[in-house]
């Protein structure tokens, strides 16, 4: 029979965190992820670091499309807040009941596609969203997205490539119905920012290599056009 302490006590803060706040819990859509294929959890919190290292100092960052906002945190660890945003009520209630100090979200229901989300933010980003966005509505939801920062504001879209669409999982085709290439991605962009640079992803990497072989691709925009 083992007592309450761990064999090596630098380890006894894991237990004392477990019996003072219980365990993490996953989210929704990472809980389905880590039952089904635990190596793409590894992909999407990247996905997640890269943003935060681009928007890193930012004061007051948007998510849209959160989902389960599980990767948000390490947003959160690179700049001073962060609102998300859902159109999904059960999702937000989902981040809501998870919501934690000192790791508190701004967790909203809201549908970008309707306007703009309220409050001037510094920057805003959108992983895995504009795919399920219909070409006919892109332009709206990047309007909103790029109307809820400020002039200076920084803007970060992340998709998957047009290219990447053979090798998806049924659920996930199911839902995509606007990915794009490069140069599409690029285009669109350009119409809101005169900064616009492309990244490729493959798995955990981001780099500047070959856009046909991409898995994954990144906008990051600044800039904003006066429309």
């Amino acid at each position: 029979m083992y007592d309450n302490e761990t064999r090596e006590p630098q380890y006894q803060d894991y237990l004392n965190l477990k019996e003072r706040k219980g365990v993490t819990s996953l989210g929704l859509a990472t809980n389905q992820i880590y039952y089904e294929d635990p190596r793409h959890l590894v992909i999407l919190l990247s996905r997640y670091k890269f943003v935060a290292k681009m928007l890193s100092g930012k004061a007051k960052v948007l998510e849209v499309g959160c989902g389960d906002a599980f990767g948000t945190r390490i947003v959160l660890q690179e700049v001073g807040s962060v609102c998300a945003v859902d159109f999904d009520p059960i999702f937000v209630e989902d981040v809501n009941r998870r919501n934690e100090h000192p790791w508190e979200i701004d967790c909203r229901v809201h549908d970008i596609l309707s306007g703009p989300v309220e409050g001037q933010f510094d920057a805003a980003y959108a992983l895995d969203v504009l795919e399920h966005i219909e070409k006919t509505y892109e332009r709206t939801f990047i309007s909103n997205l790029s109307s809820s920062t400020g002039d200076n504001g920084m803007v970060v879209i992340g998709l998957p490539s047009i290219q990447s669409q053979v090798y998806a999982s049924p659920r996930s085709a199911k839902g995509h119905v606007n990915c794009k290439d490069q140069q599409d991605l690029k285009d669109l962009m350009e119409e809101f920012f005169h900064n616009v640079m492309i990244f490729s992803m493959n798995d955990e990497v981001v780099h500047t290599g070959f856009f046909g072989m991409a898995h994954y691709l990144f906008a990051i925009c600044s800039g904003k056009k006066q429309s």
